[in-house]
């Protein structure tokens, strides 16, 4: 039985290419409950509506006065608001917490630019990795197992063995507060390694679906009509050097974060965890935008070829053409458009 690719279809605040309105200072009744979308061309648009019999509802940003009925002439307040949302790069939450507190734009609730409980439970496994280390550091190797942060800083909160409760103590010093403030120092960075966790949980996911959609090429690449048309060529060698230049990178990225907080737990300061934790922070929204315009991507083509039989060389090639090279240069140039400065 062959691989199938399945769409990516995150709940709400778990995605990285939708936006629900609800969460945000909306007042204009019809679109409240709209969210913002990432199409396939890495353009965002309002998804008024979206049922399964009669498919997604979308409206341009800039149609919105006669959908909505403002005012001729006059330039809503939604309409400013929706305007700059449109050009973020991202939807994720993470960039989302920098974006909107770049443009003033207040949401609904705190908690609502937060992961899903669900989400923070499947993303346990990466943070262990990043809290490992710190266990160790208390209880040694006594043998304490932790399947996620919210464990952890319950151990921290109560630690039930003397020799844990001397290192506790000795931690606390070390960060100049009180063995009682330290369960709460490290909630407050808890968030930082669930981010770092969140985007290798997304990279990763998406890994068969590069497979599948490089694979595509070379049969492409292999038509003997195909093959002699020059644009197309050089289309699906932008594609593929876009794949592989930006998830190494990100990657890379990634794995110097992952060096970093390993190694600050050897030298546990406050000065220490706010470098590692703005050093992660200012490239949120760089990370982000590559890996939601690599996720729409993949999606639209898991959407039209969902198994390795689904379409010939020539209906992949005019995908190639139509679709994943519309707005590609936003994906691979994420590092220069999107890089927020020291």
């Amino acid at each position: 039985m062959e691989d199938r690719l399945e769409l990516i279809e995150d709940t709400d605040m778990d995605s990285m290419f939708i936006l629900p309105l609800s969460i945000l200072p909306i007042t204009t009744n019809s679109i409240r409950t709209a969210r913002l979308i990432k199409n396939s061309q890495l353009k965002s648009i309002v998804e008024v509506f979206r049922d399964e019999q009669t498919g997604s509802g979308q409206v341009d940003v800039e149609s919105l006065p006669a959908i909505c009925g403002w005012p001729p002439g006059e330039l809503h307040p939604d309409h400013v608001i929706l305007r700059q949302l449109a050009l973020l790069p991202s939807y994720d939450v993470y960039s989302l917490r920098i974006s909107l507190r770049q443009l003033h734009i207040e949401v609904n609730e705190h908690a609502s630019l937060r992961l899903s409980p669900d989400k923070a439970e499947e993303l346990s496994r990466y943070m262990i990795m990043f809290t490992r280390p710190l266990t160790r550091i208390i209880y040694g190797d006594d043998g304490v197992q932790v399947n996620n942060y919210e464990e952890l800083i319950r151990l921290f909160r109560d630690p039930d063995v003397a020799k844990a409760r001397e290192r506790l103590i000795n931690m606390a010093k070390t960060l100049s507060i009180e063995p009682i403030e330290v369960p709460n120092f490290l909630e407050n960075y808890g968030d930082t390694f669930m981010s770092l966790s969140y985007f290798r949980y997304c990279l990763e996911r998406l890994e068969p679906y590069f497979t599948a959609c490089l694979e595509s090429l070379m049969p492409i690449r292999q038509h003997f009509q195909l093959r002699q048309n020059q644009n197309l060529m050089k289309t699906c060698d932008v594609i593929e050097e876009v794949i592989n230049a930006v998830t190494a990178r990100i990657t890379g990225t990634l794995e110097s974060f992952e060096r970093r907080t390993h190694q600050m737990w050897n030298n546990i300061t406050q000065d220490e965890f706010q470098a590692v934790r703005g050093l992660v922070e200012r490239q949120h929204v760089t990370i982000g935008a590559a890996l939601c315009g690599l996720t729409v991507k993949m999606n639209a083509f898991a959407h039209a070829f969902p198994h390795a039989r689904a379409g010939g060389p020539i209906k992949r090639a005019d995908f190639m053409m139509t679709e994943m090279i519309q707005g590609i240069e936003i994906i691979r140039d994420a590092e220069k458009r999107y890089a927020v400065n020291d």
